[in-house]
């Protein structure tokens, strides 16, 4: 590891910032295709009695790519190129704004979301009216999951702004960003992630990763479909790798200073491992379903013979 972090110190930080920038683009770019397809599928359904049943949950992928998108411009508040345009009062409070809502509020939040869909998308997709009553009693433990991510957002409010062990811990524990001072007027603020709100985090994703994994267990076990059953494993996959992964980048970055390239390495392969959880839950959880739901409905209104029903109908 230090080896690497010898290698890294000829390396421009701003690659790195670029890089991660190039990805945000990526992922509000799927977000806006995301979007299309519940609007689509939504417009689509006030005319088609047979897509109603299949639009029961746009509300709900709704919000999954709206706390994504929120997450994805979050990432933007720590990038050097938007920070040194504002005084550096403004660069550490950015900081911290962004240590807050990405560890303590959007990505728990979406996370919490895909959870919800994994356990509900089953339901929606079933042709089959009397398959689909045996799954409606089947539900994660969501109210226990909000108020655990409530509680985490509470401690990351109180590590990030209010920081009562900033005398008894060192500066790596509660510390959301550096200030670089130089004999010029210019002071580089550099966000960092506290490691405390790491530990926060990292108790939250095992929560949720034991409770993803035998609700994903549940749900492949009553699913017939063989290709609904591998998108199940392979967003199970997903996220059961990028999750362990993030929470052992954001414990090694807390060996390095935010200002030094090794950290700026980290901090990208932590947004990274987010990011694979974010593009899989849009990809499997809204947009491959909701694709199959319209070629579902195009086949069923070319099969009837008939044109399809207009909004008076009683859609």
């Amino acid at each position: 590891m230090f080896f690497v972090a010898a290698t890294l110190s000829f390396v421009d930080p701003a690659t790195f910032d670029l890089t991660t920038l190039s990805f945000i683009a990526l992922i509000l770019l799927l977000s806006l295709l995301s979007l299309s397809f519940i609007f689509h599928l939504r417009l689509k359904s006030r005319t088609s009695h047979h897509l109603q049943r299949f639009n029961s949950l746009w509300t709900v992928r709704f919000l999954l790519v709206s706390f994504i998108s929120f997450w994805a411009l979050n990432e933007l508040l720590r990038l050097s190129f938007f920070l040194p345009s504002l005084p550096s009062l403004h660069q550490s409070t950015l900081c911290q704004i962004h240590s807050l809502l990405s560890l303590g509020l959007f990505q728990p939040c979406f996370l919490i979301i895909l959870l919800f869909l994994i356990n509900a998308s089953p339901n929606n997709n079933n042709n089959n009216d009397n398959t689909t009553t045996s799954h409606q009693h089947h539900h994660p433990p969501i109210p226990f999951l909000l108020l655990l991510s409530f509680s985490i957002f509470l401690l990351h409010l109180l590590i990030v702004f209010y920081s009562p062990f900033n005398h008894k811990l060192p500066p790596s524990f509660n510390q959301s960003y550096l200030l670089i001072k130089h004999d010029s007027n210019n002071t580089p603020v550099f966000c960092s992630y506290p490691l405390l709100s790491s530990i926060a985090f990292a108790a939250f994703a095992l929560g949720y990763m034991l409770c993803f994994f035998f609700s994903t267990w549940k749900v492949a076990s009553m699913v017939i479909n063989k290709s609904l059953r591998i998108r199940l494993y392979a967003l199970a996959f997903t996220v059961m790798i990028s999750l362990p992964l993030q929470i052992i980048f954001l414990g090694l970055s807390a060996l390095w200073r935010p200002d030094q390239p090794t950290y700026s390495l980290l901090s990208l392969l932590v947004f990274l491992s987010a990011f694979l959880c974010a593009t899989a839950g849009e990809g499997i959880l809204v947009i491959v379903p909701i694709a199959d739901s319209l070629a579902a409905g195009d086949s069923s209104f070319e099969d009837s013979g008939h044109p399809l029903k207009t909004a008076g109908d009683g859609s």
